[in-house]
C-alpha cells in the first residue's frame, strides 16, 4: 500500500503536486501544513524559522496519520533531515515512500513571493535550504526537479510509482 511523503522546502509545489498525483493515483492527500500547531504556524508567519522542538510533535503526527491510515495516502511535509523522515518513517510503522521535489533558490523564491494568503515568508526560504538533507540513496525515495510542468512531473511520479509497485518495492 502506498504511503508516501511530498518533501522538499517551502514553495516547491508540495500540495500543487501532491494533491494532482492523489487524483492521478485515487489516494488521498494531505496538506503538512494543516497538522502544524497554531503556535507554529504564528511563528512561521512571523518570519521565526522552527526549531527541532517545534517539527518534532508535526513529524509525530505526520508519521500518525500515514501509520493509521487504511488506504493508500499521501502527505505534504518538507521532511528536510533525515532524522525527520526517520521520525516519520518510526511513527508511521511501515514503508514511507519520500518524493522529493527540487528546484533551485530562485525559482523557489518566486513562486513564494506570488503565493497569497500562505503564512510562510520569502524570509525563511534560506534557513529551509540550510536545513535540506537530500535523501540518501538507502532511503526509499523519488527526486524530481519543479523546473517542468506540473503535468510532466505528476506523470512521471505516477509511471515511477507503478514501476516500483509492480517491483514490489512499495
Amino acid at each position: 500500500m502506498l504511503q508516501a511523503v511530498i518533501m522538499g522546502v517551502t514553495g516547491c509545489g508540495k500540495t500543487s503536486v501532491g494533491t494532482a498525483l492523489g487524483a492521478e493515483l485515487g489516494v488521498t492527500y494531505v496538506d503538512g501544513d494543516q497538522l502544524h500547531s497554531v503556535e507554529s504556524i504564528a511563528k512561521m508567519a512571523r518570519g521565526e524559522a522552527l526549531t527541532d522542538a517545534d517539527r518534532w510533535p508535526w513529524l509525530d503526527r505526520v508519521g500518525a496519520q500515514l501509520g493509521e491510515a487504511a488506504k493508500p495516502l499521501i502527505v505534504g511535509c518538507s521532511a528536510l533531515k533525515r532524522a525527520y523522515r526517520d521520525a516519520i518513517r518510526e511513527r508511521a510503522r511501515a514503508p514511507v515512500l519520500f518524493i522529493h521535489l527540487t528546484g533551485d533558490r530562485d525559482m523557489i523564491a518566486e513562486r513564494i513571493s506570488l503565493r497569497d494568503g500562505h503564512f510562510m515568508p520569502v524570509a525563511l526560504v534560506d534557513s529551509q535550504f540550510v536545513s535540506l538533507e537530500p535523501p540518501a540513496p538507502d532511503e526509499s525515495a523519488i527526486t524530481a526537479n519543479i523546473a517542468h510542468p506540473q503535468d510532466v512531473i505528476v506523470g512521471e511520479l505516477v509511471r515511477t510509482i507503478e514501476i516500483m509497485q509492480r517491483e514490489d518495492q512499495l
